[in-house]
């Protein structure tokens, strides 16, 4: 039973092994706190959080970290824009990614890391490596002297030449060479800053994450995740400053990374007006239709994000909800079951969600068509199992279909119990009225023998 990833260090699939038996050391690259997080940003929570499941599954220690930066440049702009400190913007917008993040049933990380909580840790790593010749000082600032490497570039498959063509390179004077990146940059009195042999001032952006994973995870950690975007130049940053403070010891053992978030098949981006926030989608669909419409490419492809996708997220989602409804009993798979599914074969092929959703489709009308009470109570454990890991099929189906809200359960029971009182009444006209009231709303009533029940459409 072996897990395979992708590895974007080695550019192909290999069988995951951690450095320590039954023990798994994880970190994703968390948010920049300045606003509310885009669709873009929940990809990769919810493509590690599925793997975070996943690993559990398999070892008996998983320490996952996913940081927050709550230090940066935007921060500063968008907290002067406010007028408020920036500690206080920062502490908004990281409670308000939690909510956001939560509402798409991801998991809480082992280790929630932020950035100015390890600005000493920053400070010594930045003396080791002036100390060791990968670094120098120039006017308040340090830089990585990329050239002191002799394999910098090797995350990213580029050469230095190839990483300077098109790149936002800073241009500045005091850098010996253009490609060089800051690790410590002097601060303005009315900007944050920290004291430290160069003077006051504060991090750069990729010392942020080698730092708190060398506090939190050690020098060498089994996988490092994020988005693309981040392969160059964060990550390959990363990668040179934590190897060469260490000494050359391995900085990551597998590097993984989703794919982009398209908008109706165009790049998200504010300039294109096609920017969507979580909290927007959340107004109009539940967290968990957008983590399965998350789910519904495999995370290295790119993912065509548009509302057809979420209605048909929504639509899935109805009809396996509509198997699990059939039958009220409940078991728990053997594991043996559970890990000679297609489903969980499929996971363990790096993610293949959209296999494995498949499989829920077909154990889904497994139930609706076998008479077996055995066939279908084995099936509904499966799609229940298989749900866990993907961080689907975690409510009641009841409670799916009516909501969660009381306020309005209230409201429509009282509208049933009004067109119950009509039709004794033999007032049809009326019952009827009540009837297309609350399909307008989105209500659809079922009437059987045994009374009326209620959905949401």
């Amino acid at each position: 039973m072996n897990l395979n990833i992708y590895n974007t260090a080695t550019r192909k699939k290999e069988i995951f092994e951690p450095q320590e038996p039954d023990t798994v050391k994880m970190y994703v690259c968390g948010p920049t706190v300045y606003n509310l997080v885009h669709i873009g940003n929940a990809r990769p929570v919810v493509v590690f959080d599925t793997l975070f499941r996943i690993l559990r599954y398999l070892y008996k220690d998983v320490v996952y970290a996913r940081n927050i930066t709550d230090i940066d440049d935007k921060i500063m702009k968008a907290a002067a824009e406010n007028g408020e400190q920036i500690s206080v913007l920062a502490a908004r917008y990281a409670a308000e990614y939690d909510r956001d993040m939560a509402q798409l049933n991801a998991l809480q990380p082992s280790i929630v890391p932020y950035a100015t909580e390890h600005v000493g840790q920053m400070i010594a790593m930045t003396e080791k490596l002036v100390s060791k010749g990968h670094a120098y000082a120039a006017q308040g600032h340090v830089l990585f002297a990329v050239k002191s490497m002799a394999d910098y570039g090797r995350l990213s498959n580029r050469s230095l030449d190839d990483m300077l063509d098109g790149a936002r390179v800073e241009v500045a004077p005091y850098k010996k060479y253009a490609g060089d990146f800051v690790l410590w940059k002097p601060s303005a009195e009315n900007e944050p800053g920290w004291d430290s042999p160069w003077g006051r001032g504060r991090p750069g952006w990729h010392l942020e994450c080698s730092a708190m994973i060398e506090t939190h995870l050690g020098n060498t950690i089994d996988i490092h995740g994020g988005g693309r975007d981040l392969v160059f130049p964060h990550h390959e940053n990363e990668l040179a400053q934590s190897e060469c403070a260490h000494g050359g010891e391995t900085y990551v053992r597998y590097w993984m990374h989703n794919g982009y978030v398209n908008i109706d098949g165009e790049k998200m981006s504010k300039s294109l007006g096609n920017f969507r926030t979580v909290r927007e989608l959340l107004k109009k669909y539940s967290g968990e239709v957008i983590r399965f419409a998350l789910l519904s490419a495999q995370y290295r492809s790119e993912l065509d994000f548009s509302a057809d996708l979420l209605e048909q997220s929504k639509s899935s989602l109805d009809s396996l909800y509509g198997a699990l409804a059939k039958i009220s009993e409940e078991q728990v798979p053997e594991p043996s079951l559970l890990e000679s599914s297609a489903g969980f074969k499929a996971l363990l092929d790096d993610l293949n969600t959209p296999m494995a959703v498949s499989e829920l489709h077909q154990l889904a009308k497994q139930i609706n068509k076998a008479d077996d009470v055995k066939e279908v109570l084995q099936a509904k454990a499966l799609m229940l199992a298989l749900g866990d890991l993907m961080g689907v099929l975690q409510e009641d189906p009841e409670t799916w279909f009516k909501g969660d809200s009381s306020e309005d359960s209230a409201w429509i029971e009282e509208l049933i119990a009004a067109r119950q009182q009509a039709k004794v009444d033999k007032q049809y006209a009326r019952a009827d009225e009540i009837r297309e009231e609350l399909n307008a709303k989105g209500i659809v009533l079922e009437d059987s023998k045994d009374g009326t029940t209620w959905r949401k459409a």
